[in-house]
């Protein structure tokens, strides 16, 4: 039951008037942190999960531009259009969740659905077609990093769920581009890599759930200190059904297409 896993006391999402509050802060922010969204009882049981199939994460190291795109000849390998940042992490799949975890209860669960979509202005939510997107685990151990970049994607949805020593900190730069009209801001981010602009972080504890809206923001985690490995979940949905996640970012991501 989805009441035994979140704490509806504080987070009543079945509720009208909530649900337009939170979207209205998502809206002004392009953020939104519910902190202790979870039960610790539930955060405790996913970590165990977490550590007990960690041995089964594929790792990624790469090196990207912001725009996670091609390098373009048009432009200098130090313009900000082409400059490489670092970006490494482990994850496990949709597949490899087991099939009685409190995540399924979750990403599942309808009343969920419909608060999502509520709050991000969506008609409905869908799954992804293809048995490896729809819930990841992501781990970054000491020195992994996510590198300064822009989503593809309109929303994303995160649950922390344990949190490193030290390090691992959400920095972002809201509206710092605007894709729709093909505007990239080449020179502000430049400033943003270069280290001349003071960025914002999100205050994030295990339990919080987070909606982002990162197409236009610039964001990053900074590197993982100490022993302790951040985790992360990542819950995918789509605006269209039977829409599955293509084969190359699959084999980029996971390492295998099914």
């Amino acid at each position: 039951m989805l009441s035994d896993v979140i704490n509806e006391t504080l987070y009543p999402i079945d509720n009208s008037s909530f649900r337009e509050k939170c979207q209205k802060a998502l809206k002004q922010d392009g953020a939104l942190v519910l902190p202790n969204f979870l039960t610790e009882k539930v955060i405790k049981s996913i970590v165990e999960e977490g550590e007990l199939k960690q041995g089964l994460a594929y790792y990624t190291q790469s090196s990207h531009n912001v725009y996670l795109t091609d390098t373009d000849p048009v432009f200098d390998l130090d313009h900000a259009r082409n400059k490489q940042v670092n970006s490494s992490k482990g994850c496990i799949t949709d597949d490899q969740v087991g099939q009685t975890s409190v995540l399924r209860v979750v990403y599942d669960s309808n009343e969920f659905r419909n608060f999502l979509s509520s709050v991000l202005d969506e008609e409905a939510l869908y799954d992804y077609a293809d048995n490896l997107s729809s819930i990841n685990l992501h781990y970054a151990s000491e020195g992994q990093e996510l590198g300064w970049h822009f989503d593809n994607s309109s929303f994303a949805i995160t649950l922390l769920i344990q949190k490193p020593d030290a390090g691992g900190v959400f920095e972002y730069i809201e509206n710092m581009r605007d894709a729709d009209a093909g505007e990239m801001n080449y020179t502000g981010v430049d400033d943003v890599l270069s280290g001349k602009t003071e960025v914002k972080q999100l205050a994030i504890e295990p339990g919080a759930l987070v909606l982002f809206r990162g197409r236009n923001a610039i964001h990053r985690v900074t590197p993982t200190i100490g022993d302790t490995t951040r985790m992360l979940v990542v819950f995918a949905y789509n605006s269209e059904p039977g829409v599955a996640l293509s084969e190359a970012a699959r084999k980029t991501f996971f390492g295998r297409l099914a």
